[in-house]
């Protein structure tokens, strides 16, 4: 995934239906748009904003874990951990904030979903 500027943007519009690639690492209809990459997990530095898609039954097929915090918001559609899972769906317009180690997924979303998630270390 391409590193981009997270010097200044104000209100640059974008739309949703271009511009999205395949999440590298997972499964076919997970896609994503970078807005704003310098996370570097190396140097446990940096930040990055991106608009996640899950295309109709995408799906994730193992718990995620990181070492950086994540906030994420779903924006569109419906999102819900898998089998075995301690929690159910969510809906549109619900919101996570994961702290680092925190373990989260499986996750699959039938109808698909959009989710915007903001990852980053705090010193």
């Amino acid at each position: 995934m391409p590193k981009t500027s997270r010097g200044p943007i104000e209100m640059e519009p974008f739309d949703l239906e271009t511009g999205w690639t395949e999440l590298p690492g997972f499964p076919e209809g997970l896609m994503v748009k970078t807005l704003a990459d310098d996370l570097d997990e190396e140097a446990k530095s940096g930040a990055r904003t991106r608009l996640v898609r899950f295309m109709p039954g995408a799906f994730t097929t193992h718990p995620l874990v990181h070492d950086y915090w994540e906030e994420v918001v779903l924006l569109r559609g419906t999102l819900t951990l898998t089998a075995g899972a301690p929690q159910g769906a969510d809906a549109a317009l619900t919101y996570s904030c994961r702290p680092p180690g925190t373990p989260h997924g499986p996750f699959i979303s039938q109808e698909g979903c959009i989710l915007l998630e903001f990852q980053y270390y705090l010193r």
